[in-house]
């Protein structure tokens, strides 16, 4: 080999050799830095804490007691059966009342609404209450609800639509804008949204009132859904019944805010003995699956069931009746435990002659805060409380707002007490979940509602700009 072309080989050569080395050393700190912690850029967003200001507190009254179609010349016209009377306070919030318009022609139907303002940026608590007694030829009964916020979704459990029933559908709009509500009914061929129920405008402060047979006629357990748009609505079920041309009852049936599993109503009065017409019964729905529930029912005083727990399967969107008749006379506390989200309520009767009169009984949420209540005017009111199923016991105390000492009671784990009320405000304190409602049972008079507990204050939200 030349000297030349040996210089050329070792050239070449070393050059291999260090781009060998270049491309190792390359490989190897490519490695090292994957391996290496890479440098982090945290950018921490602007975040804005704010707690929105508390609005009114508006409360909606059902109002008198309809009567529909009492003169021939005028067979779907609305007039007034019964007034409403009402009890609300604290007199220190300074409540304004005014009032939901254009059930009837002449201003005799109009409900209240009261309306107080927030202090110091918090909402004002309130509560009120009516009571109704109509006494005429074609329609009799005791009537009591508590005046509540409206709803954007609410259900109906109560009426029928069968021959001697005469029920309807309530709708008030407290709102400054108009609501516009579809009412779904669920009967025994299913859910249904029949055209009388839909596109229903209630104007801003006005009422509107359907007939429940224009909905679905010849249902004996129906249930009606209430979804409103636009504004919220106050929704009642105004129940009444003429057995033979005699009238057997009135009464002003309390919504239900959404389905859950777990149902409590307490304060279910049974007079009836259970001989022939069915006199209490529950009427159950499962609108979305079908679900099991089962039943329990314990005796206001006691803290084990009167009878053993029942079970029962609910088909999806079809109502299901459960025959309570069998209890001895006495008032009861009735619990339903379902594995998918039911609705459900109950319904009793003092008997099925002349100067009846029907209950229907709604369940009750539980109250874990102190909270303001109403009971409405009435002989033999009572304020029932039932320990919640999933909780223990509880020590409940019932402050009159218009003075007078305090009644503490001790409630046992799954079990009831009742307490006598007069008509009046009074202030709710637990140590533990309770569900609550008022009750009523009288000679020709029964009735009774669930109580509420207030809308929790409105907590802060963050703001991402």
């Amino acid at each position: 080999m030349s000297d030349r072309r040996l210089v050329r080989w070792a050239t070449t050569s070393a050059r291999i050799v260090a781009g060998s080395a270049v491309a190792a050393a390359v490989v190897v700190g490519a490695v090292a830095g994957i391996a290496a912690p890479w440098p982090t850029l945290v950018a921490e967003p602007v975040r804005l804490q704010v707690t929105p200001a508390p609005s009114d507190t508006v409360l909606a009254c059902d109002g008198p007691v309809f009567a529909l179609g009492r003169t021939a010349e005028s067979a779907g016209a609305v007039t007034v059966a019964a007034a409403q009377d009402t009890v609300s306070g604290p007199d220190a919030a300074e409540a304004q009342a005014t009032s939901l318009t254009g059930a009837t022609t002449d201003g005799s139907g109009d409900a209240t609404v009261f309306r107080a303002p927030p202090r110091d940026r918090i909402a004002t608590p309130y509560a009120a209450a009516g009571s109704a007694t109509a006494a005429s030829d074609d329609l009799i009964g005791f009537s009591a609800s508590a005046c509540r916020p409206p709803l954007a979704e609410s259900w109906l459990v109560a009426g029928a639509s069968t021959t001697g029933a005469n029920d309807l559908v309530v709708l008030g709009n407290p709102g400054d804008v108009a609501a516009t509500v579809e009412l779904s009914v669920y009967g025994a061929q299913g859910a249904s949204t029949p055209p009388a129920g839909s596109g229903i405008v209630v104007p801003p402060g006005g009422q509107r009132v359907i007939p429940l047979a224009g909905l679905l006629l010849g249902e004996e357990s129906p249930v009606v859904r209430v979804v409103a748009t636009g504004a919220p609505v106050r929704a009642s079920l105004q129940a009444s019944l003429t057995r033979v041309l005699l009238p057997g009852g009135s009464d002003q049936a309390a919504p239900l805010g959404q389905a859950a599993t777990s149902l409590v109503v307490p304060g279910v009065q049974v007079l009836t003995t259970g001989e022939g017409d069915a006199g209490t019964v529950l009427r159950l729905l499962s609108p979305g699956a079908e679900a099991s529930a089962t039943v329990t029912v314990t005796a206001v005083g006691a803290a084990t069931p009167a009878e053993d727990p029942r079970t029962l399967s609910l088909p999806a969107g079809t109502p299901t009746s459960l025959d309570l008749s069998g209890l001895a006379p006495g008032a009861y506390t009735v619990s339903v435990a379902a594995t998918q989200p039911i609705v459900g309520a109950v319904w009793s009767t003092t008997g099925f002659g002349e100067g009846a009169d029907f209950a229907w009984y709604s369940p009750a949420p539980a109250f874990t805060t102190p909270g303001l209540i109403a009971v409405a005017p009435g002989a033999g009111g009572s304020v029932v409380f039932a320990a919640d199923p999933a909780g223990g016991p509880a020590s409940v105390t019932l402050t009159p707002q218009a003075g007078g000492a305090p009644v503490t009671v001790a409630v046992p784990a799954g079990g009831t007490v009742a307490v006598p009320a007069d008509a009046g405000v009074y202030e709710l304190a637990t140590d533990a979940p309770v569900h609550a409602g008022v009750s009523y049972a009288a000679p020709g008079a029964l009735a009774g509602y669930p109580l509420w507990p207030a809308d929790a204050a409105a907590g802060e939200l963050t703001i991402l700009p």
